[in-house]
């Protein structure tokens, strides 16, 4: 997943700098330094980088779309597994092409990938000028402000826990943002290299994230979705503190928010309170991100996930009772070390049991460093991408009944913008419908109001999209078409 930070928005809106005590540059240039960004990798990524472009913007930076127009190239990188490694350097390789061109361009390389191989980058990667990890990123602006002075590796700062609302420059439609309540991570799952990347679990302060929301709604947010590590382990950190629970009730008093979300809950946080608390607000969404990772006690107990498959049956029987209809997601991981057919037929069974609303198929990744690069035997890649696909395809049937059971039916769509597939045609979301990652509505008729919901007549079913018609109501009650706002 890719965030250029003009693109998203486009020709939706004014930009607009997300803050809450909306100071003014530190400095006003009569020629103002430019900056092209590219975002990879999660959303809690693309608040790193808004940050970064914030503080940028405070020192007296514009941002551009245009990488030939910028003063400085900047790519936040992800390193989770092998293939956003690549994808990582293969980005970092084509910006310096573009400063090739012109070498008065200066490029940095941000995030996870530097805080892994901060000092091989260094010697492989001279084109670039400086190389800031996860936790060295709020200081860009001051290292640049130096120049070509001090290191070029910057990945040694103590853990960064956003302890205050920071200035951030909004990269998603002005409708949407992501509120990042906790950095780091608790958890030590055996395939997963994040808490070494990104030290444990910081829970931010109640208050600063209130006082971000707030500043979010005020400047025309409407949905709000929270992202951690694990959103769900909010509040843990801290002794008797509030937990994820608490802090859902007090973002739903804040006028102005309509939609709350949560991503990246670990199967075994969702406790009675936090069910009761969706359940009695309705801002909160009835959708939960529930990565349960495989279906087989052993498997699971290898990748160190605290939990069974009757517990994974157990937590949906009770989100069900609690919230019916909720929409449930998750991902799940084959090809991890020692896992057999058998065991893969134990996962394809619970997922026709649970019957995912949305569920993503991943292949295993060795990494170096993680406590599963030890262990074996390997399942052999060829082998595994069958094991995917086996798994896509049973997921494609339980998605083509759900979405054919709405064609026909009139549902409440939130509109995003102009679809990308052809400008005829509006995107939209239902509430089972997080952004990027799950289906979207493409909306063919009807006028459109963006960053609203409204109600749209399902038309057509894809494999996992939707095609439907806005509903509008004229003086004599008639649904009548228009065209796009």
């Amino acid at each position: 997943m890719k965030f250029s930070a003009q693109a998203l928005l486009g020709h939706l809106c004014e930009r607009k700098i997300l803050n809450t005590d909306n100071p003014k540059p530190k400095t006003q240039n009569p020629e103002p330094k430019t900056v092209f960004s590219i975002s990879l990798g999660c959303p809690k990524n693309l608040v790193d980088t808004e940050i970064m472009l914030g503080r940028l913007i405070q020192a007296g930076w514009q941002v551009t779309g245009e990488p030939e127009a910028a003063d400085l190239l900047l790519v936040n990188t992800c390193a989770f597994i092998e293939p956003a490694c690549k994808e990582a350097v293969d980005t970092i390789l084509d910006l310096a092409r573009v400063k090739e061109a012109d070498p008065r361009k200066r490029l940095v390389v941000a995030g996870c990938l530097v805080q892994r191989y901060g000092e091989e980058l260094v010697k492989d990667l001279p084109e670039v000028d400086f190389f800031i990890g996860v936790h060295d990123f709020p200081a860009l602006a001051d290292i640049l402000s130096r120049a070509a002075a001090g290191p070029r590796l910057y990945h040694a700062a103590p853990p960064y826990a956003y302890a205050a609302p920071e200035r951030r420059y909004a990269a998603t439609p002005p409708h949407l943002a992501y509120l990042k309540i906790a950095e780091g991570c608790g958890h030590r799952c055996t395939f997963c290299i994040i808490p070494k990347l990104r030290g444990p679990l910081r829970s931010r302060p109640l208050n600063t994230l209130i006082t971000e929301a707030e500043s979010l709604a005020a400047a025309g947010v409407k949905e709000l979705i929270l992202v951690a590590q694990d959103t769900t382990a909010y509040g843990t950190d801290r002794k008797g503190g509030p937990g994820i629970a608490a802090l859902l009730r007090e973002l739903a008093g804040i006028d102005g928010l309509e939609w709350l979300r949560l991503l990246y809950g670990h199967p075994a946080r969702l406790t009675p309170e936090l069910l009761d608390t969706m359940a009695a607000q309705p801002k909160i969404l009835p959708y939960l991100d529930i990565p349960i990772q495989h279906g087989h006690d052993e498997v699971l107990r290898r990748m160190g996930r605290g939990y069974g498959r009757r517990d994974i049956l157990d937590t949906v029987r009770r989100i069900r009772e609690v919230l019916p209809g909720a929409t449930l997601r998750t991902t799940v991981m084959v090809g991890f070390p020692g896992e057999t057919e058998a065991q893969v037929e134990t996962l394809a069974d619970l997922m026709a049991e649970v019957g995912f609303d949305h569920l993503g198929v991943f292949l295993y990744s060795p990494e170096a460093g993680t406590t599963a690069h030890g262990l074996g035997p390997a399942v052999p890649r060829r082998e595994a991408r069958r094991r995917a696909r086996r798994l896509k395809a049973l997921q494609a049937k339980i998605v083509k009944a759900r979405l054919k059971a709405l064609v026909g039916t009139v549902q409440s769509v939130r509109v995003d913008g102009v679809s990308p597939e052809s400008d005829y045609l509006l995107t939209g979301r239902l509430a089972g419908q997080a952004p990027d990652i799950d289906g979207q509505v493409y909306i063919t008729a009807g006028t459109g109001r963006i960053g609203e919901i409204q109600p749209v007549r399902l038309t057509r079913a894809l494999p996992y999209d939707l095609l439907g018609e806005i509903v509008e109501v004229g003086e004599k009650g008639k649904r009548r078409k228009g065209k796009e706002d």
